[in-house]
């Protein structure tokens, strides 16, 4: 897919013979596609989000859960989306400084204080938009992801799980369908994130 969409993309420039001009999108909604695996919108937003790599690309992130739909691929409340990527456009190709673009995203991930968690930063300040902080796995050198409790400190996130006593990778809305509700103040939501490379 990110093969593909890049193709897609750098054909679509050339084509019009207009350099390399604004292209944003949506990335993939939270949608239940299969019962069988649950994880493989997962990798898809991931190949989407690794097409950022092209110059003057920008994707709306609609994973969280107050827009997506468990039955449709295509979420039918389309004002969010649309005030997202318009978000982008001013933001980007008009050069509005005044405008958030996109919600923070996933900084980096180091061993807690505590022993069996995880510390996860961001590039901007995180709140939870849910009575719990839910999305979280973690995994140890198994490579068995398990459902991770989490907390907010410090500005970071903390994470672990009984099940997992040494972890050393954390996923955030990995799934198909997840329960994201991670976002910045203006509700620009964190996008799905992987520290594992399995």
């Amino acid at each position: 897919y990110h093969a593909l969409f890049s193709a897609m993309i750098r054909g679509w420039r050339g084509d019009f013979a207009q350099g390399d001009f604004p292209f944003y999108w949506a990335q993939l909604a939270a949608f239940r596609a299969s019962a069988t695996d649950v994880q493989q919108w997962g990798f898809l937003r991931e190949a989407q989000t690794q097409t950022l790599a092209l110059p003057a690309t920008g994707q709306a992130v609609i994973i969280d859960s107050a827009i997506g739909d468990f039955a449709d691929i295509h979420p039918r409340d389309k004002a969010p989306v649309g005030r997202r990527l318009a978000r982008l456009a001013l933001a980007r190709a008009y050069g509005d400084t005044t405008v958030a673009d996109s919600g923070p995203v996933f900084s980096a991930v180091a061993p807690a204080s505590e022993a069996g968690a995880l510390r996860v930063t961001f590039s901007g300040k995180v709140r939870h938009a849910a009575p719990e902080l839910t999305g979280f796995e973690i995994a140890g050198e198994d490579r068995v992801f398990h459902p991770a409790k989490a907390r907010l400190e410090a500005g970071a996130v903390i994470v672990s799980s009984p099940a997992v006593a040494t972890p050393v990778a954390v996923r955030y809305a990995w799934r198909n369908y997840p329960d994201a509700w991670l976002q910045d103040d203006l509700g620009l939501p964190v996008p799905p994130f992987r520290t594992d490379t399995w």
